[in-house]
């Protein structure tokens, strides 16, 4: 069963009418009761799975789960004895069914003994402050907040209500929405990368903006946010940023951007809304990223992406450009394997 007891807290069971209604999806009048959610070839009769790729039809026809959320396409596709239900998204019905039998630990209020809070701090009573984290003076943590073990929130920072910060995570000079995530090892805030070359070598500019970051926005475990220069970095709601993500000073993110693992942006990019951009891409600094547009993992971003367009390579260009031209040397490298050389003879592949 999904689910390690040791380390997810399951509730449950639930009947096929609330998780039906949870999924946002459609289904028939039941008593069956669903304990857990499983993939389609381990579930058993008593547990929940989905199906959102066609790939694996095959594991539908032959899953043993009590239900499984599908496509209105696919709902013939389940065999007798399991239960669909039905609704147009069924990766967010997944995610919403699983949800209600794993939902998020309920913060415990109160500030842990080896914490350090500092005179002037506003906490409201029903956060929860864990072991060894620091509080700085005017710093203010929202309703049902929970901050980790070891975190620090700097003098005068705002998180809004719901907020969750992981281990060590560090946020200064920066207000955050409601519900926000920012996982362990996380930096919020700290000094842009920003500096003038003076005749004895680099002399660092102060970086007085801050970081904003909207509602509903996740930052991963050890990604950075700098804080901007003269003006500030904002993070809109909705986005989520991977692991291991660099956000350099000035950016602005608009709304539902997902900026995957070891992306780096460099300082006054703008991104627009509803923005993603894959794996170790790379963007620099002054340049606008349109909206929806899509840039692939490595790209390397040197000028404006149109809104809607999709990008990779590096340089990066359209994606039709680029396998135009992959096309075209791989052509010309058939061409050289195939045409006698110099002495007459086939050349080496």
């Amino acid at each position: 069963m999904t689910g390690d007891a040791r380390f997810f807290a399951r509730t449950g069971p639930h009947t096929l009418a609330a998780v039906a209604a949870a999924a946002g999806g459609t289904t028939v009048d039941d008593a069956l009761l669903l304990t857990g959610i499983a993939p389609l070839q381990t579930a058993a009769p008593d547990e929940l799975s989905f199906l959102d790729n066609r790939r694996y039809v095959a594991a539908l026809r032959e899953t043993r789960a009590g239900a499984v959320i599908v496509h209105p396409d696919l709902a013939g596709q389940v065999p007798a004895g399991t239960r669909a239900i039905i609704t147009k998204e069924p990766y967010l019905g997944w995610a919403r069914a699983a949800s209600l039998f794993f939902p998020p630990p309920p913060v415990r209020p109160g500030v842990h003994p080896s914490a350090v809070i500092e005179p002037g701090a506003v906490i409201d009573a029903s956060a929860e402050i864990g072991p060894l984290a620091v509080i700085s003076a005017a710093a203010e943590i929202g309703p049902r907040c929970r901050i980790g073990a070891g975190a620090f929130i700097g003098a005068g920072t705002v998180l809004g209500a719901d907020c969750r910060v992981g281990p060590h995570a560090s946020i200064s000079h920066a207000i955050l929405g409601a519900r926000v995530y920012i996982y362990p090892g996380a930096r919020i805030g700290q000094d842009g990368f920003g500096f003038a070359i003076g005749p004895a070598g680099p002399e660092t500019v102060p970086q007085l903006g801050i970081v904003r970051i909207g509602d509903d926005v996740e930052v991963g475990a050890n990604s950075c946010v700098d804080r901007g220069s003269a003006q500030d970095t904002v993070i809109g709601p909705g986005c989520r940023l991977d692991n291991l993500v660099q956000i350099g000073h000035n950016v602005r993110l608009g709304r539902c951007c997902v900026v995957v693992a070891q992306v780096g942006i460099a300082g006054s990019a703008t991104i627009e809304d509803f923005v993603m951009i894959g794996g170790q891409a790379a963007i620099v600094g002054h340049v606008t990223i349109g909206r929806g547009a899509r840039i692939g993992a490595q790209a390397g971003v040197i000028g404006d992406i149109p809104a809607g367009q999709q990008w990779v390579g590096s340089p990066a260009m359209p994606s039709r450009e680029m396998f135009r031209q992959v096309a075209v040397v791989k052509r010309l490298a058939s061409r050289k394997r195939s045409s006698p050389d110099e002495a007459g003879q086939v050349g080496e592949p």
